[in-house]
């Protein structure tokens, strides 16, 4: 089993909640940490065909008979009628904490029904793909470059990446995301997909890739939002203050997963990916959702960000955690470049900040200059930067 960051950060919300829902992709490990974190619970399945009958039935008849300290309510955005339920039962013993545990793969529905009836006595925690640490906690990978090529989700970093992409793509384009009340055409979410793959970790153009794709950028944008709700597609927000210089203002993208991003480009193994002309934006992107994912339980507050001129210059990650920002260049090569480090430097002043990481594959970790250090990806895959 995977030791998952995410296990204390449930536990600290539940003693002063009522609720907590953890949001994730479809077979992240949601059911596995809720039942390790809460083992005492009872467990509800609501889209196993017999709980939801009854549940449709009498919704607060299920949340009342249940025994045991608490409940896990797993695929919870499946019945809209138990938030209302939900309600009332918190609210009869409003002083009770960490009573329910929700559980959901797609986030629109479920943070919709919170927002109506749940608010004020509810905690998020979004639960990521595995971690560098966390995939070696549990044995999986042989070393971090493994989870590199075939993603954080366990039952693809277990076996064949590949074939387990195909059947998650299919189940969730031909029949969640339908279910979920989200009008896509699977075979042109699945054409956007891999063009998105060919464009990762660049600049966001709509109109673009809407002329490509046959439709207009609005749709684009639409269809955007439906792939990040479902968790497959990040895009990352540019940051600009006015420093007199022209900033790049459109958003870079990203799929959020490597082993997907390796699937659509048809990437089968680390040669393939030692060789492949992506190599370099997968890089980027494993790196920086890797940071983001520890960020979120060790700073849940934290702002992503990139900065980039229209000349060029470019900050890959910033860390916004309020009272500090953090500068991070990812590198697929050596990071102590003179040039790259140069570069770095001069931007330091512009996004305001005087502290900055370069990651790279190389061992160790190498102070380069005044807040500058170069730091190999498993010298600092275990802690925040």
């Amino acid at each position: 089993m995977f030791e998952r960051l995410a296990l204390a950060r449930l536990h600290e919300v539940a003693a002063h909640f009522p609720v907590v829902a953890i949001l994730g992709a479809r077979q992240v490990g949601k059911t596995t940490l809720a039942r390790a974190a809460f083992p005492e619970f009872g467990y509800v399945d609501l889209e196993d065909p017999r709980t939801a009958a009854r549940f449709r039935d009498d919704p607060r008849f299920v949340l009342d008979e249940a025994g045991g300290p608490g409940l896990i309510l797993d695929e919870a955005q499946a019945d809209p009628s138990l938030f209302a339920a939900l309600r009332g039962a918190v609210d009869e013993q409003r002083q009770a904490r960490g009573r329910f545990v929700l559980l959901g793969s797609a986030q629109p529905g479920l943070v919709r029904g919170i927002a109506e009836s749940l608010a004020g006595r509810v905690a998020i925690v979004d639960l990521d793909p595995l971690t560098a640490c966390e995939a070696l906690s549990g044995g999986a990978p042989q070393n971090w470059r493994t989870l590199w090529l075939k993603g954080g989700f366990p039952d693809a970093l277990r076996g064949d990446f590949r074939a387990w992409w195909d059947a998650y793509l299919r189940m969730l384009l031909e029949r969640d995301l339908p279910q979920y009340g989200v009008a896509a055409d699977p075979l042109f979410l699945r054409r956007f997909l891999t063009m998105l793959a060919h464009q990762h970790g660049g600049l966001l153009n709509a109109s673009a890739l809407g002329s490509s794709l046959g439709v207009s950028h609005h749709a684009i944008q639409r269809h955007l939002d439906v792939l990040e709700s479902v968790f497959l597609v990040r895009r990352l927000a540019p940051w600009f203050r006015n420093v007199g210089k022209r900033l790049t203002k459109a958003p870079k993208v990203y799929l959020r997963d490597t082993g997907l991003l390796h699937h659509l480009l048809n990437i089968s193994s680390a040669d393939e990916l030692a060789n492949h002309p992506s190599r370099g934006a997968s890089w980027e992107g494993f790196v920086i959702e890797d940071v983001l994912r520890r960020e979120r339980i060790a700073h849940p507050s934290t702002q992503p960000w990139f900065w980039r001129t229209a000349a060029g210059a470019e900050i890959d990650l910033l860390l916004d955690r309020g009272a500090e920002r953090i500068a991070i260049e990812i590198k697929a090569g050596r990071g102590d470049d003179a040039r790259a480090l140069r570069s770095l430097r001069n931007a330091l002043p512009d996004v305001e900040t005087s502290r900055a990481w370069i990651v790279d594959q190389a061992p160790g970790i190498a102070r380069l200059g005044p807040n500058i250090a170069r730091a190999g990806f498993e010298a600092v895959m275990g802690g925040n930067p």
